[in-house]
């Protein structure tokens, strides 16, 4: 079990800590529901060290990023960012991931942190023209600081305008003393706020620095589990229950992020997908009765007809209901169209409403 810079830190403020893709990570510190209504109304920070960076470098270190990922890299301009998923060969999604253009010839990918590896090797495999590539993750560490009140609360740590920052934008800077720390208008909650990139050996000092400076917003610390509550209301994906190897991004909704402008990995097999329509999609809902959906429930119709499963379900602290995931054959897609969650046997109705759940 790897440990992030910041572990310490977390178990002397009573974290719960749980393992996840590999690291030892904390879930909560004073309960999810406090702490998602910290992120929604005020400032929360998250340690997500665990994710992936690399840095591609070179002449056709774009020409590489074209051909592995789906979105159009040649859209990006320095200090800008790009959503995007790395197809494979089979029609499914190797991972989701931003791209970062730092200049013409050098990008960094962040990667979700159980596919380093994975993407790592895969990425490489394309690698055939030479292109400079350093795994930078083991020495990067970041906190996503998000809420309404993110950039008052950070403004006095750096020189970097943050309230003029536009939404999947960065720029490198000194931070609470500290320089060549990067700085992205990014996140994973739909609250706003900034993701923070630096060296480890700063962690301490700018994880203080950031609570000192917090201090009068009453900034608190987060764990996973609201992060996994606040993204869900925003019909965020998560890697591994919402897309996966077996889901094409046209089935998951990614087709914004799927632009044929160029030839990428399996290419022409997803443009004929996509000609031909789908016969399952990746829809929100929330529940009418009373019952929290869970990963793999099976979603079934009014005759009990299994139609899809469940890939991500909780209970809403903004809205005080259970809400979900999942996928289900296209005719049951529609929004208002009545579902059943199968919880224990027994058939719980809900009804497809279009994301974000969070408006």
């Amino acid at each position: 079990m790897k440990n992030t810079p910041l572990t310490d830190k977390h178990i002397s403020l009573g974290a719960k800590m749980v393992p996840f893709a590999g690291y030892n990570m904390p879930v909560t510190y004073e309960g999810i529901n406090a702490e998602h209504n910290t992120v929604r109304n005020g400032v929360g920070v998250f340690d997500v060290s665990h994710m992936g960076e690399f840095i591609l470098k070179g002449e056709k270190a774009l020409d590489l990023i074209q051909r592995v990922t789906s979105n159009d890299a040649s859209k990006l301009y320095d200090g800008k960012i790009q959503y995007s998923c790395l197809p494979n060969e089979e029609g499914g999604i190797v991972d989701d991931l931003l791209v970062y253009r730092m200049n013409e010839k050098s990008y960094m990918l962040v990667v979700n942190a159980s596919n380093i590896e994975k993407d790592w090797n895969w990425i490489q495999k394309f690698n055939t023209a030479g292109v400079e590539m350093h795994n930078i993750s083991d020495k990067t560490s970041l906190l996503a600081i998000q809420g309404p009140k993110a950039a008052e609360a950070l403004q006095s740590l750096t020189d970097i305008d943050l309230a003029s920052m536009e939404y999947y934008n960065f720029k490198k800077g000194k931070f609470a003393g500290v320089e060549n720390v990067l700085v992205s208008a990014t996140g994973y909650t739909g609250a706003g706020g900034f993701e923070v990139y630096f060296e480890n050996e700063y962690a301490d000092t700018i994880w203080d620095a950031i609570f000192e400076a917090g201090k009068p917003f009453n900034i608190k610390p987060v764990g996973l589990a609201a992060r996994d509550t606040l993204r869900l209301e925003m019909g965020f994906c998560l890697y591994g229950n919402d897309i996966d190897d077996t889901t094409s991004p046209f089935e998951a909704g990614l087709g914004w992020v799927t632009k044929f402008t160029k030839n990428f990995t399996n290419s022409e097999a997803l443009m004929a997908q996509k000609e031909a329509g789908v016969t399952k999609k990746l829809v929100g809902f929330e529940m009418i009765d009373r019952g929290i959906p869970r990963h793999d429930y099976e979603i079934v119709d009014a005759e009990g007809k299994v139609i899809g499963k469940v890939t991500s379900g909780t209970q809403s602290p903004s809205f005080k209901k259970a809400i979900g995931m999942g996928y289900v054959a296209k005719d049951f897609a529609k929004e208002g169209t009545e579902i059943y969650i199968l919880i224990r046997d027994v058939k719980i109705k809900a009804k497809v409403v279009k994301f974000p759940f969070y408006k």
